[in-house]
């Protein structure tokens, strides 16, 4: 099996090194010290009571790589976007996509009942680029529980889990997912297959679309956030309306607010990945994980005034701080069209 792991950061080199060792043929696109280091010296995972390292083929350019069997976009949602069409040449006829990015994915509403089949979100994927370029019908969708991060160049710290899921977008059980399910086993990983990957995108999204934005907004770490009573108010009226627009579309939750509220008070004192990006400079995920949910309240009908007062505070943060908008203004109009 020929695995490439596009965009070779702390969860993608993670998993690289890991279904490495499981015996899979892997093979990374990274750049610039990262990439660097790992042609010199492989990667290396460090654990707290181990390290693992592994040495791969590494390019900035996937032309070298050629077609694959699988590809893992273990990029944020924007620069999956940004990126797509230097992913074509790893795509052959029958290569199979994995997406790995938080927030709403941009093949959605592919496989989903007649009334919602083949919606298009602009706010994930202007223009359509990757639902063009990739095809949803390649998808296999993914949630990411490990928590890694990149401490230097082709070193990568593991700080907690190990668990992924998986599902088909059309909801049906397929001999690619259970492949690439086997071989994320084979490297010491635990997937967990979903009937519909959906229900998990939404418990992840669901915390994921307050208690970023309101740390950063904030700069309080998430256990603050989740038990201080005027930010766990708000973050739980966030979820109340993201919850009615997931359960419109067909999503089933399987555990209430609080429960997904205290799980993330007992989390502890983490600094949420988009305070990171803001400390660092970095673009921030605010368009997959709330003008995602803001554009599917619209068409679910569903009024959504704290996501809608939440995302207006963090645009503009981010804006004043030079790290939004992340797509281009002109392709970015919140609103879906068909296909």
């Amino acid at each position: 099996m020929k695995v490439c792991i596009f965009g070779a950061g702390a969860i993608g080199g993670y998993m690289a090194v890991m279904m490495k060792r499981g015996g899979v043929d892997v093979s990374l696109v990274a750049r610039g010290p990262h990439l660097a280091a790992i042609k010199a010296n492989g990667l290396k995972v460090v654990f707290k009571d181990k390290e693992l390292s592994a040495a791969m083929p590494a390019t900035n350019d996937p032309k070298e790589l050629g077609p694959q069997d699988y590809i893992i976009i273990a990029l944020k949602a924007h620069q999956a976007w940004e990126s797509v069409d230097q992913l074509k040449p790893l795509l052959g006829p029958n290569t199979v996509v994995v997406t790995a990015q938080n927030g709403v994915p941009w093949w959605y509403f592919y496989g989903l009942d007649e009334k919602f089949a083949d919606l298009r979100l602009k706010s994930v994927d202007p223009g359509n680029r990757q639902w063009n370029a990739i095809g949803p019908q390649r998808v296999i969708g993914a949630t990411v529980y490990p928590a890694t991060e990149i401490t230097e160049p082709g070193v990568i710290k593991h700080i907690y889990g190990d668990q992924f899921g998986l599902g088909e977008p059309n909801r049906q059980p397929s001999a690619r997912l259970t492949e690439f399910a086997d071989a994320l086993t084979a490297g010491g990983l635990k997937p967990r297959l979903y009937d519909d990957i959906r229900d998990d995108i939404w418990i992840k999204l669901w915390g994921n679309l307050c208690f970023n934005p309101l740390s950063a907004l904030t700069h309080a770490t998430l256990d603050i956030v989740a038990t201080d009573p005027g930010t766990r108010a708000v973050a739980k009226n966030m979820m109340l309306e993201a919850q009615q627009i997931g359960q419109h579309f067909g999503a089933h939750f399987r555990v209430d607010v609080e429960r997904r509220i205290n799980g993330a008070a007992g989390v502890g004192a983490h600094r949420t990945s988009m305070l990171q990006d803001l400390d660092k400079k970095r673009p921030l995920e605010i368009d997959a994980l709330l003008t995602s949910v803001q554009e599917m309240g619209h068409l679910a009908n569903v009024k959504t005034p704290y996501i809608d007062t939440v995302l207006a505070l963090v645009q503009q943060m981010g804006r004043s701080n030079g790290v939004y908008p992340t797509f281009p203004e002109e392709v970015r109009t919140p609103e879906a069209v068909t296909a």
